[in-house]
Order: structure tokens, then C-alpha cells, then sequence
């Protein structure tokens, strides 16, 4: 032991520090470096003061306290040892960046007297997150946003007495937003006649209600994508087929509200100067680099803060043919009942009465909001869209849902076999009823979307998609879950919820879904 210095001292310091700041949630990842902190936290758990979770793996760890925060609204923190372990948290720390969770990362490093020696477990930790990350104290920390406390500690501790009495637990709270919403009201009562849709991407549950009469009440049309719980609801307001349709009649001004929206529309809208546009959303960030106007604030609080707004209706007529659209896309599922999109409205049945719905980046996600049945409210749905990665999404599903039943994730082949080890996790979560359904196309299903892959050359083309022969069973097995392949929608008649979790492996029609989407692209819905 370097020093002489005993770690257990420090290490109860630290942990009454993260309690006095609220953060009473710990994801565990044990090592050498950090077991002062383990042993700590383990009596604070012992004396009821603290929650803790366990993985060997501390990407997916971060990915499932992430996955806390989305759920209870208060920092998780995951607690690691010294060097890369540290490293292996940047995705969950970027993510929560982008969509301003109060995500805790509790790194044990060694002594600052070892940074550049080059000596085991040493890396240059301090500042690792860069600007993703507030690097000063709890007590100066927004809480909106991951904070990094970087903990010094010598390997050696000697555990001693310790209590942790009530006056130690804290209350967090984050920020509150000043708002100032003068300019957004008058920009919205302006040239009604060039017309406005909005366009909603995901929204907390308690910005919900809020939005939802501010849209009956506002009369524009709508996307709603299923992450903002409102997708059914506002059905009678949806535009269908909207990134064709926006694209071919563009409205002169955008409402964004909630996240960065995930449809092609949204992309589109940097070739758009003239349509003038303007986000409420919480992290504050406009989602597009060409000009715009944000107003940073939970929705709920901006939309009151509005008052009665007056009703801007369908000025440019985007709603006329709706109905029709909707019909053609019920036509063309029926067309090709086994293609993707059309598995995809058969899982939706079942997936919308459950307990909630983790949608997978990029394409289920995408053929979710275009595809999923419309008529039963599915108001908890949660995806990672703060930077669009595939990483972790298996974990932040089970840690947003380890205490719920019943509850669903829709995620790509190559996304699930980039987190493997979350299933780690089952053993310590609510399982009952919880189903992983997986498009088993193959590679990245999204990339055969993309027009420019037409252009490239068959090898670049096969490193872009990533073709395998992946057998999910194994993955199943190997963490004892129920395994089904659904290749018909008759197939989902063996699917039977509610016992231990289920991997269903969804494997498309390829020629159905290819005739699928070249109708879709030809003469569309």
C-alpha cells in the first residue's frame, strides 16, 4: 500500500457524499481498485440506504443505470475500478449527455503520483469524459446531465465501523430552467397561413398530458413518433407517410417537442432554410446545425408558461388524404404479410399491452413509428436517441424496466449482439413476462435502405451491412431464456408471455420485405 494510507476512510466519505446528493442507486462493478467503495456500499444497502446492482461488464452496467434514470427520474450512479474499466463508460456517458440523465460515474483510480509511469491500471482518468460529462463537485452538479467523480484510492483497506444515520440521506433535485417564452408565443401566432406541423420525438410521462392538449387544442398536423406516448392518441391528428409527405409540400414553420425526432424529415429539414423552425425540448439542443430557435425546458412547464395559444389548423391541407394513406399501408402489410414491416405490426399486438416498449436504433425504431398497430395506447415507450448508437440498448431496457413486468424490447440482430452480457442481469430484475424481440435479417438492416449503397462496390457494401449467421438460440440458452423463431405471423400463435423471459427471433421474408419496401419507394402508401 502506497503511502500507508488506509482506503476505507475515504471511500465512506465518498459514499455519504453521493447519499447527502440523492443518488441512492449503485450499478457495481467490483475490481480491486474499487472494493473499499464495494464494501462500502454494501452496508449502506445493509442498513437500508442504498440500492445495488451487480454486472462484470461496465459498458452494459452504465447503459443499465442509464436505463434507472430513465425510469425513476434520479441519478444512478455505476461504480467501477481503475483504467479501461473507466473507459468503458464513455457510450453510456455520451448518451446520457445527449439526453441530460443524471448519470453518476464513480471510477476508483489509483494515486495520482502513478499517471504517466505507466504502471497497471493507470491511465490519465481525470477529465476522461471530456465535455460529456460535469467534472466539479455533487454539491455544484445541475443534475442535468452525467457527472464523473474520479475517486484516488490506495488498493489496501482495513473496514471499520460505520453507520449511516437518516440526516446522511439527501434529497436531488436538478436545476429548474428560467423561461422566457414571449418570443416562442408570438412566433407562434405569426403566419398561420404558411403553415405549421409539429412534430413530437420523446417526451418524460409527465410532459405528456400537457402536450397532448396543447396539440388537440393548437389543431396542426402531427408526427408523433412512439417514444413520445402520444402516437395513438393523436392519431386523428397524424399525418401518414410524413417525411414523404413534408418533404413534398414542406410547411413553413416546425414545432419540434421532446427529442431529436428519428424520421428522414428531420434530416431533411438542413436543405430547408425557409422553413422556419423552433424545439422545446430539456437538453436545450437544436437537433440541426443550420439556424433554428430552442427553448430549454421540461415541456409541461413551457407549454403552461404559454398560456392559451391560438389555433393554427391544417393551413396547408397536409391531413387531406390521410385516411387513404392509412388504408394503403394496411393493403400493402396484407400484400406481404410476411415481409419486416408486416412482423413488426403482428408483434406490436402484443407488445402494446404489456408494460412498456424499448425500441431498438436504427431501423425498429423507425418501422415502429411507420408500422405498429394505432389503435391501443402505448404510452410507455422509451428508446436511446440522444446519439442514436446501438450501444447498450439491451441494458438501459432492463435497467428502465427491472421492476416492471410484462415489458418488451424490438431491437436489431446486430444491436443485440452488441450487448451480450446484459442478460447478465435477469437474475437480479423483475423477469416475469419480459420478451427481447429481435429482427433477425442478417446484418444491418438499415444500411439496405440507404440509396448511396446502390453506388458502392459489393465489398464496401458487405462491410456497411455486416451479413452473418449468428444462431440466437445460443444467446437464449446461454442465459436461460424461452427461444422462438417467427418467420410467419401464424408463428406467433406459439408465443406464450408471461412465464420466464423470451428471446423471439424474428426472421423476415427477405424477397417479401424487398418487394415491400421497393412498392413502398415506387408509389408509396
Amino acid at each position: 500500500m502506497t503511502g500507508g494510507v488506509n482506503a476505507w476512510d475515504p471511500a465512506i466519505d465518498w459514499v455519504k457524499s453521493c447519499l447527502r446528493a440523492g443518488v441512492s442507486e449503485f450499478v457495481v462493478c467490483g475490481g480491486a481498485r474499487n472494493a473499499a467503495l464495494v464494501e462500502a456500499l454494501a452496508r449502506a444497502e445493509t442498513a437500508g440506504r442504498a440500492r445495488l446492482w451487480r454486472h462484470f461488464e461496465e459498458r452494459s452496467a452504465g447503459f443499465f443505470a442509464l436505463g434507472r434514470t430513465m425510469e425513476t427520474g434520479l441519478p444512478c450512479a455505476v461504480v467501477t475500478t481503475s483504467g479501461t474499466a473507466a473507459a468503458e463508460l464513455l457510450p453510456a456517458v455520451i448518451e446520457a449527455f445527449y439526453q441530460a440523465r443524471p448519470l453518476v460515474a464513480l471510477t476508483a483510480d489509483r494515486p495520482a503520483a502513478f499517471r504517466g509511469t505507466g504502471a497497471p491500471q493507470t491511465i490519465d482518468q481525470a477529465g476522461i469524459f471530456g465535455v460529456h460529462a460535469f467534472h466539479g463537485g455533487l454539491d455544484e452538479w445541475d443534475g442535468k446531465g452525467p457527472i464523473h467523480l474520479n475517486v484516488e484510492l490506495e488498493e489496501d483497506f482495513t473496514p471499520g465501523d460505520v453507520d449511516f444515520p437518516e440526516e446522511c440521506i439527501g434529497t436531488f433535485t436538478a436545476a429548474k430552467d428560467r423561461l422566457d417564452v414571449a418570443v416562442l408565443a408570438r412566433w407562434l401566432r405569426e403566419d398561420h397561413y404558411q403553415g405549421i406541423a409539429v412534430l413530437i420525438g420523446g417526451l418524460e410521462p409527465d410532459e405528456r398530458e400537457e402536450v397532448f392538449h396543447f396539440c388537440r387544442d393548437f389543431g396542426a398536423p402531427v408526427v408523433a413518433e412512439a417514444t413520445s406516448g402520444l402516437r395513438e392518441a393523436l392519431q386523428g391528428l397524424a399525418i401518414h407517410d410524413a417525411d414523404r409527405v413534408l418533404k413534398a409540400r414542406p410547411p413553413g414553420k416546425i414545432l419540434r417537442l421532446g427529442e431529436v425526432p428519428s424520421g428522414r424529415f428531420w434530416r431533411d429539414l438542413e436543405d430547408l432554410p425557409e422553413v422556419s423552425v423552433w424545439s422545446i425540448c430539456r437538453k436545450g439542443l437544436p437537433g440541426l446545425a443550420r439556424e433554428s430557435q430552442v427553448t430549454r425546458g421540461p415541456l409541461q412547464r413551457v407549454i403552461k408558461a404559454l398560456g392559451e395559444v391560438e389555433a393554427a389548423d391544417d393551413a396547408l391541407d397536409l391531413l387531406a388524404g390521410a385516411s387513404a394513406r392509412a388504408a394503403r399501408i394496411e393493403e400493402m402489410l396484407e400484400c406481404y404479410p410476411d415481409s419486416e414491416p408486416a412482423l413488426m405490426r403482428a408483434l406490436s399486438h402484443f407488445a402494446c399491452i404489456g408494460g412498456g416498449v424499448f425500441l431498438g436504433n436504427s431501423l425498429p425504431i423507425r418501422e415502429w413509428n411507420l408500422f405498429a398497430q394505432w389503435t391501443r395506447p402505448v404510452p410507455s415507450v422509451r428508446a436511446n436517441r440522444g446519439a442514436n448508437g446501438i450501444d447498450g440498448q439491451i441494458s438501459t431496457w432492463l435497467g428502465w424496466t427491472a421492476d416492471v413486468s410484462d415489458t418488451w424490447a424490438v431491437i436489431g440482430d446486430l444491436t443485440a449482439l452488441y450487448d451480450l452480457g446484459a442478460p447478465f442481469m435477469l437474475g437480479q430484475i423483475n423477469g416475469e413476462g419480459r420478451t427481447l424481440a429481435v429482427i433477425q435479417n442478417g446484418g444491418g438492416g438499415i444500411f439496405q435502405r440507404l440509396p448511396r449503397l446502390k453506388s458502392m462496390s459489393p465489398r464496401a457494401a458487405e462491410c456497411m451491412i455486416n451479413p452473418h449467421h449468428a444462431d440466437l438460440s445460443g444467446f437464449a440458452s446461454l442465459w436461460g431464456m424461452t427461444h422462438l423463431r417467427v418467420r410467419t405471423t401464424d408463428d406467433f400463435d406459439a408465443y406464450e408471455p408471461g412465464g420466464k423471459p423470451v428471446l423471439l427471433e424474428i426472421i423476415p421474408d427477405p424477397e417479401q420485405s424487398a418487394r415491400f419496401w421497393a412498392d413502398w419507394d415506387r408509389n408509396g402508401p
